[in-house]
C-alpha cells in the first residue's frame, strides 16, 4: 500500500523580485519520489506523540551553527575545521541513559539522534571514512551508544542522516554547498556509492532501526537502500511532511512531524540564544497532537555530551505536565475541531473529550473557572474531571472543588476549580485538563477554510480566502488573522496575531480583503478564517512578502 506523496514545489526562479507568497508552515522540506512507509507504522506513529531531536557534531564545541558555517568559509577555516576539530572533540559526559530517561518522562515516544550532519561528520565507528568520532579523544562509539540507551528505556530508535556531505565535496575539491553539487559522471557515481554504504553500515550494524529523517539529497539513494534493509523502517522527512521550526496553521489528515528547537539553535548555542518557556513548550505539545501530528522537540549537547541545564530544566517541566496529563496526550486522535479559543482538543474514541485549557497562568489554586464549549454536547451519563485532580479536596482549604457541568442553549458550560498545588509558590502556569466522558459532538463535520495567494494592488496585499463543504446558510463572512512575519526561526517569537474587519463571502465560496493599512514593502504571516457554529475554523498559515526568503524556497 503506498501513501500519498507530497511534491514541494518552487516558485522562485519563476518570479521577479516583486510580491508573492509562499505557504511555509506546511512546507515538506524534503520531496518524495516514493513512500513505502508501511501502514501499521504510521498508524504507530499517530499514536505515538512527540520525539526527541538531538542535534551533536564535531563543531558543537565551538558552539556555532551545526555545519553551516563552511558553506562560504575560506580554505583556511575549511582545512582548520577538518584537519583540527576532531584532535579536540571528547564528550566525555555524554549520557545517553539519563537523555533517555529525560525523554520518557516528558512523555516521548522515540529519539532521532544525528548520525551525520551536513559536515560529513559521523557519529559512529564508519569504515567509509577518517572523519568520524572513533579518530578523536572520544574515541568510541557514540551511536551505538545511544541505541543501546534508548532500545533499554523502551522508547523508538531514530537516526538523522544528512546524504549532503560536505567533507566528501572538500575531498573531492568541489565547492561546499547545499543543494544539488555539479560532479561529473565518476564523481556522482562515488558519492551514490559512499552515501549507500553509509546507510548499509546504520541499518545492519545497530539491529532494527524504527525510524530515518533523511535531511538533503540525494534521498532516494537513502531511502531505497534503508527500505530494502529495514522494509519496517518509519521514514519521516523524505516521505511525510515534516515543517521545521512552525506548526501548521490547521489540522493535516495525514501523518505529520514538525521539528522545533528548544531555543533558536538545533545545536548548543553557549551566546545569543534564547529558549522558549516551558509553558510554551507545552503548548506547542498540545497543539501538535490537537492537529493530529508530532512535536519532534530538539536539544543540543555541550561540548562534553550533557545537556544544558536550561534544556534539562524545561524538559523536567514538561515531564512533570505529562506525569499529570499523560490520558490526554497518549493514543489519542483529533477531535471535531482542533481548539476554540484557548482551549486545544483530543479525543479517544467517539465520546472521552479532553479539554486542554492553556493560558492560565494567572489561575490561582482554589479559584473556579467557567468555559463553554460549543463543540461538545453532553449525555445523560456524561462525567467530568480534572486530570491529576480527585475533585474532592484541597490542601489548607475548605473548599468545593468539584467538577461541574451543564448543558445550554449557548454551549457545554463546565466548571472546574484548579485544586492540585505542583509548585511551592502555588502559581504552576501550566494547563489545566478537562476530561468529559460520554459527551457527544455538538456537529458531525466542519466546513473547510482555504488560504489563498496574496496578490497587492497599488503596493498593498490583498488577503484571499475560500471556503468549502456545507457552509451556505451557514456562514456569510470571513476574516484574517495576520501579523508581521520575522522569519522562519522568529515565527514562535513574532507579535500577536491580530484580527481584520469581516468581509462578505461570495456565493462561490471565496473572500478577500485590500489590506490598505499594512505596509507593502514588509512581510505578513496571514490565515483565513471564519466562525462556524461559535468556533473559529482557520486556513492554512502563508506569508506574504515582496522579497523571496530563500528559506522559505528549498
Amino acid at each position: 500500500m503506498r501513501l500519498r506523496t507530497f511534491i514541494v514545489y518552487s516558485i522562485c526562479a519563476l518570479l521577479p523580485l516583486s510580491v508573492f507568497s509562499q505557504n511555509d508552515v506546511v512546507k515538506d522540506a524534503g520531496s518524495s519520489d516514493f513512500n513505502w512507509n508501511k501502514p501499521e507504522r504510521v498508524d504507530w506513529f499517530r499514536q505515538a506523540g512527540s520525539g526527541l531531536f538531538i542535534h551533536f557534531g564535531v563543531d558543537a564545541q565551538l558552539g556555532v551553527v551545526i555545519s553551516h558555517s563552511l558553506v562560504g568559509a575560506s580554505d583556511e577555516y575549511v582545512r582548520r575545521y577538518f584537519d583540527q576539530l576532531p584532535k579536540t572533540f571528547d564528550p566525555y559526559r555524554f549520557n545517553p541513559h539519563e537523555i533517555a530517561v529525560l525523554a520518557k518522562l516528558a512523555g516521548m515516544k522515540y529519539i532521532m539522534f544525528t548520525t551525520k550532519h551536513h559536515s560529513g561528520f559521523c557519529l559512529w565507528d564508519t569504515k567509509t571514512t577518517d572523519f568520524n568520532c572513533m579518530n578523536t579523544p572520544y574515541h568510541k562509539d557514540m551511536l551505538r551508544e545511544f541505541v543501546e540507551a534508548t532500545r533499554a528505556e523502551g522508547l523508538q530508535v531514530g537516526f538523522y542522516f544528512s546524504p549532503e556531505d560536505f567533507h566528501f565535496l572538500y575531498e573531492h575539491h568541489l565547492p561546499i554547498q547545499r543543494g544539488d553539487t555539479a560532479m561529473d559522471a565518476a564523481t556522482r557515481k562515488a558519492y551514490d556509492d559512499y552515501t549507500r554504504r553509509q546507510c548499509e553500515e546504520l541499518m545492519r550494524n545497530y539491529g532494527k532501526i524504527d525510524l530515518l529523517f533523511i535531511d538533503g539529497e540525494p534521498k532516494e539513494v537513502v531511502k531505497s537502500t534503508c527500505w530494502k534493509i529495514n522494509p519496517d523502517l518509519l521514514i519521516t522527512r523524505g516521505a511525510m511532511k515534516t515543517p521545521e521550526q512552525v506548526l501548521p496553521g490547521a489540522a493535516i489528515t495525514d501523518p505529520w512531524l514538525s521539528c522545533i528547537t528548544m531555543g533558536t539553535a538545533w545545536q548548543y548555542q553557549p551566546t545569543h540564544e534564547r529558549y522558549k518557556s516551558g509553558t510554551q513548550l507545552i503548548g506547542l505539545d498540545i497543539e501538535a497532537r490537537a492537529k493530529g501530528g508530532s512535536l519532534l522537540l530538539n536539544v543540543g549537547p555541550k561540548p562534553n555530551g550533557e545537556l544544558p541545564i536550561e534544556q534539562e530544566e524545561r524538559l523536567r517541566e514538561m515531564a512533570a505536565w505529562y506525569f499529570i496529563n499523560h490520558d490526554c496526550m497518549d493514543s489519542v486522535h483529533s477531535w471535531v475541531v482542533s481548539r476554540e479559543g484557548d482551549t486545544w482538543f483530543t479525543a479517544k474514541g467517539d465520546r472521552t473529550l479532553y479539554a486542554i485549557i492553556t493560558n492560565v497562568e494567572g489561575w490561582k489554586e482554589g479559584e473556579r473557572r467557567k468555559f463553554l464549549l460549543h463543540s461538545a454536547r453532553s449525555t445523560a451519563s456524561t462525567r467530568a474531571d480534572v486530570l491529576g485532580q480527585s475533585s474532592l479536596r484541597i490542601e489548607y482549604k475548605n473548599l468545593d472543588v468539584s467538577s461541574r457541568w451543564r448543558q445550554t442553549d449557548s454551549g457545554l458550560e463546565v466548571s472546574v476549580v484548579k485544586a492540585q498545588r505542583i509548585y511551592d509558590d502555588q502559581r504552576w502556569p501550566n494547563p489545566v485538563v478537562v476530561r468529559l466522558e460520554n459527551v457527544e459532538r455538538a456537529f458531525k463535520e466542519v466546513i473547510d477554510v482555504r488560504t489563498g495567494k496574496s496578490p497587492a494592488t497599488g503596493g498593498r496585499p490583498i488577503f484571499t480566502g475560500s471556503v468549502a463543504g456545507p457552509w451556505k446558510g451557514v456562514v456569510k463572512k470571513g476574516y484574517f488573522y495576520y501579523r508581521p512575519y520575522t522569519g522562519q526561526v522568529e515565527t514562535l517569537y513574532a507579535a500577536p496575531w491580530k484580527k481584520s474587519e469581516l468581509v462578505d463571502i461570495a456565493p462561490d465560496g471565496s473572500f478577500r480583503l485590500p489590506m490598505s493599512i499594512l505596509d507593502g514593502t514588509r512581510a505578513y504571516e496571514y490565515r483565513a478564517v471564519v466562525s462556524w457554529y461559535g468556533v473559529e475554523i482557520n486556513g492554512e498559515d502563508k506569508v506574504y512578502q515582496t522579497i523571496p526568503d530563500p528559506k522559505l524556497i528549498e
